[in-house]
This record gives structure tokens, sequence and C-alpha cells, in this order.
């Protein structure tokens, strides 16, 4: 049941990529389908943005399928978790805060700016946002049913029960500040997200529309969920002895961590910086606010690596030794193994599923 659901997840999230992917390729052609204002931005960055933008979405839907092919499993995890970190830093932020902004817009004096054909046609965007929140749905879908058949033992164990890998002390003495950081910018982006002007220029804040004040709350949420996460990965003994916590597993602050800092890296800095860098080097291109604004993005790039490379050492500590697939037809049978023998640093090697 779960190979076939697997199945149909991954086959439709590389559905769900053919319509942007077709359109990325038809502009990159020169093809100006939907397009209002060719002349709006120059060739060259016109051309090489579709071009990169185009790899992103093929890389997430090579991902997916090989999420559903049997050597999956025992690809390094690294190959596929750091595009699926990145492709959650980049999908959830946009699902919820176009979704957000549709709800929001009714409530809202003056027209939606999806609606207002500036640059794009309306159809543009209903195609490109419909395909990405289809796509993130079911990549993400799959990705957690592919998680829990590699590395269930750790996903399902209860957070209490994780034991103190060999770099946990240094894992708090970075992440901690981080996870600090994220909640500092978290609320920043709230206040941002439900009018405040804090920092804000006036003719910022009067360029700012329903989509920006949605994508701003959005953010702000998962960067306070992800320093959650966090913490409570880094002091799971914290935890209350009584309901509700007490059986809390581990793939909940894990969720929690791993799509908070990817929205904060992918969604914040990343997008920070190739704003930063595209204001100073290409003329014609807005650069980056200013003042409190640089000061968020930057900091979200900085936080962003931190907790990228904190939680690679742990998941790569609490996963060693973790089989990368099903037993081969013939190989020794290793699912009795009793816990005593299992390697002390191990959560995951016997799948409890």
């Amino acid at each position: 049941m779960d190979t076939r659901r697997l199945t149909l997840l991954g086959r439709t999230a590389v559905a769900a990529c053919a319509p942007y992917l077709t359109l990325k390729l038809l502009w990159v052609l020169g093809f100006d389908i939907g397009i209002v204002d060719p002349r709006r931005f120059d060739h060259a960055v016109w051309l090489s943005a579709n071009v990169f933008t185009f790899l992103l979405d093929a890389v997430a839907a090579l991902v997916a399928h090989t999420l559903t092919r049997p050597s999956g499993l025992r690809a390094p995890a690294w190959l596929l978790a750091f595009p699926l970190w990145m492709a959650s830093g980049l999908l959830v932020p946009l699902m919820l805060g176009v979704s957000g902004s549709l709800l929001a817009g009714p409530f809202v004096d003056g027209p939606h700016p999806m609606a207002r054909g500036d640059f794009l046609e309306p159809w543009v965007f209903a195609v490109v946002y419909g395909g990405f929140i289809v796509e993130g749905l079911a990549l993400f879908g799959a990705f957690a049913v592919y998680a829990h058949r590699r590395w269930g033992g750790l996903l399902r164990r209860p957070l209490r029960d994780l034991p103190n890998t060999g770099t946990r002390a240094v894992q708090r003495i970075l992440a901690l500040p981080a996870a600090v950081l994220a909640v500092a910018v978290g609320i920043v982006q709230l206040l941002w997200g439900t009018g405040s002007t804090l920092g804000v220029t006036a003719a910022e804040a009067d360029a700012r529309t329903v989509v920006v004040h949605a994508s701003d709350c959005v953010q702000g949420l998962l960067s306070l969920a992800g320093a959650l996460g966090v913490l409570l990965l880094l002091f799971p003994r914290l935890l209350p002895r009584r309901a509700p916590l007490v059986g809390l597993r581990v793939r909940v602050p894990l969720t929690l961590a791993w799509v908070g800092s990817a929205a904060v890296f992918a969604c914040g800095g990343c997008l920070w910086v190739t704003r930063t860098v595209a204001g100073a080097l290409v003329a014609g291109v807005s650069r980056a606010p200013g003042g409190l604004p640089w000061l968020v993005g930057a900091a979200e790039l900085f936080t962003g690596l931190v907790l990228l490379c904190a939680g690679a050492f742990t998941l790569a500590e609490l996963t060693a030794g973790t089989p990368k697939g099903p037993a081969r037809p013939g190989s020794p049978d290793r699912s009795g193994m009793s816990p005593s023998r299992l390697p002390r640093r191990e959560c995951s090697t016997v799948d409890d599923r």
C-alpha cells in the first residue's frame, strides 16, 4: 500500500511540474505567451531568470521521480534531502502565502495584484501557482511516505528518548543563538505582515500589497515554528512528563525545524542575496531595501546556514548505519537484532513498521 501511494504521489508531483516547465521553456525560446509587457525587464536578466527557475523545478521533478524508484531507498541521503529541504523553503511559504492572500483579498480594498495584469496575464498566475500548490502537496506527501520507509524508527521514536550524540554540545552552541535569531526575525516579519511600518520607508510601505502582507505573516510564523522545533530537538528532556507532550515523537519537532529553517534560508536569505546581487550588478533591477529589511535578510541567510549545518550533523549521527533500503533476497535478516547489539548512536536501524 505504501509503495502504491508513494508512486501515485511522486507521479502527481512530476505531472504538476509540467505546466510550469512548459511555460518557462516557451519563454526561454522567445515566445511571449501570457506576457503583457515583454520589455519590462532586460532581456538577459529575463532569460537567465527563466533558465534558472526552469532548472530548479526540473530538479524537483527529478527528485519526485527518484522517490518512487526502488533505487531511491539506496541513494545517498544528502542527494535527496538537500533539494527537498530547499523545495520546502520555497514551496511551503508560497503555498501558504498565495492561499492566505486569496482568502484575505475580498476584505482588502483594491484589486488583487495577481488579477491586475500589469506584467503577466491573470491565467498565468493561476497555472503557475496552482501547479506549485499541487506539486508541493504531492512532493511532500511522497517524501513523508519515503522518509517513514527509510528512517521510520527515528521518526517514530519518542522525543525524550533521543540519545546524546557526540556533537550535541557543539550543536547547542551553534543552533541555540540561531534559534533565538529566528525568533527575532519572525516577530519582525509578523509585525510587517500585520501592517507595521517598523524600519520600512514610506514609499516601501505604500507599495506593499495583500500578497506581501500574507507572505510576511507566513514567513514570520514559519520562522517561529522552526525555532520551536530546533529548541525541542536540542533540549528534548525539558519536555514535561505528562500529557499531551510526554509521547511527542521526533517527527513533529523535526518537521517544524525542517520547514522553518528551510523557509528562513531559501525564501528569506537566498532571495535577499539574489536581489542584492542583481541590484548591484544589473542596471534597471531594483536593489534590496536597506535598513531593517536589509538586516533581516542578512540575519535569515546566516540563521539558515547555521541551522542547515547543525541539522546535517545531527541527522548524520542519528541515522548512521541505517540500511539504505529493504534487504535484498538472500541477504541475512537483521530485523530481529536486539537493541543491545545496535550501536549506541543509532536510532533507526530497526524499522518498527
